[in-house]
């Protein structure tokens, strides 16, 4: 696998697990209006940029509202990680050797499924909150996160992979912070009725 393709597989893969129609969206554009090599020229038609873009703004409406965003990610649980297998296997097509190729579609789509577990598991917890403030400020931050990251990747990939590698570590102790600190909650409150029955019980 080239140098060039590893990081930008994982990039795509990565971000892909969080908006794999942002992905699409942006990186065709950028290989049409910006001429950026690396992106596979199917990724660059009209039709292909046009559908990314409608559910790319599905996306956006429907990650912003408790529990319908917990919905929506169950349905790409296999979404997500295909987008981003294919994205790596026209990536490594790109470069002409099968064998990378298929190193590619499974790099991609690991990522993907890493990042959108990570991502899955934060807004469930999240949705735990009676508040929808938090829903719409998580998912801004990740589409601004994945647009920066992919914009990054379009000069400096290892940078972007980096980035991308750090986020996804930074993910993975949110979500175990997250739920010790719901396990706490819970706990807490199991005590608290506990203590109310005996209370009960005693008068």
């Amino acid at each position: 696998m080239g140098t060039e393709l590893l990081p930008w597989v994982f990039t795509s893969g990565w971000a892909s697990g969080i908006n794999a129609y942002a992905v699409v969206l942006i990186m065709g554009l950028a290989g049409r209006f910006f001429g950026v090599d690396a992106i596979p020229s199917v990724l660059t038609r009209w039709d292909v940029i046009i559908l990314a873009a409608v559910l790319f703004a599905l996306e956006m409406f429907a990650d912003k509202i408790p529990y319908v965003d917990s919905l929506w990610d169950t349905v790409h649980t296999a979404i997500r990680p295909l987008v981003a297998a294919t994205i790596g296997y026209l990536l490594a097509g790109h470069e002409g050797s099968s064998l990378d190729a298929a190193f590619a579609a499974a790099t991609g789509g690991f990522a993907a499924l890493a990042s959108h577990g990570v991502k899955a598991a934060l807004r469930a917890g999240i949705n735990t909150s009676p508040e929808p403030v938090s829903n719409v400020a998580v998912s801004t931050a990740e589409d601004v996160a994945v647009t920066g990251v992919m914009a990054l990747a379009m000069n400096h990939p290892w940078w972007a992979a980096g980035v991308a590698g750090v986020l996804l570590l930074a993910g993975i102790v949110a979500v175990i912070w997250l739920f010790s600190r719901l396990k706490r909650l819970k706990d807490r409150y199991d005590e608290w009725g506990t203590n109310a029955l005996r209370r009960e019980d005693r008068i």
